[in-house]
């Protein structure tokens, strides 16, 4: 069993991104600018955008963050992305979800301009992976992707099994496994919480990546050795014995499925620093594309 350590390849992917920084200052050119809105004070969503502020910082692009309150109406956030979209210093721009009840999630996602659209989730960006065209690929996807391909797992006639049909990584996930070209080319099931004798399915995979979001879901008995995990799910599962108060788990009893697994993501460490990292590839892809554009 080998690990598929996303700490160590993401620190590899920020370091290749900080050396192409430095060509740009050496070359006097404008550094890509990374912009986050964060509405309201959600815990995981603060604690997710200082993080990503932070690898800002490291790796030398610019970065702004823009707080607003909980009793944010939807037309003062679309407002506020209308002044990201006109601001030609910003190069890419991410909305931090979840946002609060009073905000219609899908209209704040059209709103960002698609050639801003870092996170990859506006519906032309969308359409354009699902068409193999060039475009942002969503951070979580576009980071198993990198894993799969850096560790040179085999998925071309593999069967994959997608557990989760979120936008944001189950489906995304689904089309970019049955894509031709490496990582891809494998034979893809998705399936979701509707799904019917699912432990049926789970074993006669080759690759399984759940992103359901159900701690401990996918059992040892539920996989065929040799399978590949990975582990999208992260959860906070409170636990009074612990000085936080709680644990972090993913989708998998990794202590069990990890026995039979060839190669396997922790949780935390696995998917998560990926996705920071690839949402930092998109802003350098976004500057080199408004490069060219000017």
């Amino acid at each position: 069993m080998e690990l598929l350590d996303g700490k160590k390849i993401s620190n590899q992917i920020k370091e290749e991104i900080a050396a192409e920084v430095a060509k740009m200052k050496e070359r006097g050119e404008k550094v890509p600018h990374l912009a986050a809105i964060i509405v309201g004070n959600d815990g995981a969503s603060l604690t997710y955008v200082g993080s990503k502020v932070k690898a800002c910082e490291r790796i030398g692009f610019e970065s702004t963050l823009v707080r607003m309150p909980s009793t944010t109406s939807e037309q003062e956030l679309l407002k506020k992305i209308r002044e990201l979209n006109n601001d030609d210093d910003i190069d890419g721009f991410i909305v931090q979800l979840p946002l609060p009840e009073q905000i219609d999630t899908q209209e704040v996602l059209m709103a960002v301009h698609p050639d801003k659209d870092v996170d990859g989730f506006h519906p032309m960006n969308f359409g354009k992976m699902a068409l193999d065209m060039s475009t942002f690929i969503p951070a979580t996807p576009f980071g198993i992707l990198e894993l799969l391909e850096r560790y040179g797992v085999e998925t071309q006639g593999k069967h994959t099994v997608v557990i989760g049909r979120s936008h944001i990584v189950g489906r995304p996930m689904s089309i970019l496994m049955g894509r031709k070209g490496f990582p891809g080319n494998s034979t893809v099931t998705l399936t979701h919480s509707r799904t019917k004798n699912i432990s049926q399915i789970t074993t006669q995979a080759d690759i399984i990546i759940s992103a359901l979001g159900v701690p401990g879901f996918l059992k040892a008995e539920m996989v065929k050795d040799d399978v590949v995990i990975i582990d999208v799910g992260i959860t906070r599962v409170p636990d009074e014995s612990r000085e936080r108060g709680y644990y972090i788990t993913g989708d998998v009893d990794f202590e069990n499925v990890s026995k039979k697994a060839s190669y396997i993501t922790p949780v935390p460490g696995g998917v998560g620093p990926m996705t920071i990292a690839m949402l930092l590839k998109n802003t350098l892809l976004a500057r080199e594309r408004h490069k060219k554009q000017n």
